[in-house]
């Protein structure tokens, strides 16, 4: 990941966080003075991996939703529809 290249082989999409970050540690004199700058990054790490939880969490609803209109024979009057 610190490489900078995602899964798709391009860019990483914190990596421009990461850079800033780790030329600032370069030449900072104490690492609390790029602390901004960690948060940053992190932030960015944290949001991908929220967003790939919410995204299963959403993709195994619709899941569950497709089986019981095929278990209730095709959805007869949308009672099986949340929103």
């Amino acid at each position: 990941m610190a490489s900078g290249w995602g899964i798709t082989g391009n860019k990483g999409r914190c990596y421009d966080f990461w850079m800033d970050f780790s030329e600032c540690m370069s030449r900072c004199r104490e690492p609390k003075d790029c602390a901004l700058l960690r948060e940053d990054y992190l932030e960015c790490l944290h949001h991908s991996k929220e967003f790939q939880r919410r995204n299963r969490i959403y993709k195994e609803e619709q899941r569950k939703l497709r089986a019981a209109k095929q278990k209730a024979g095709g959805g007869d009057g949308g009672e099986t529809h949340h929103h």
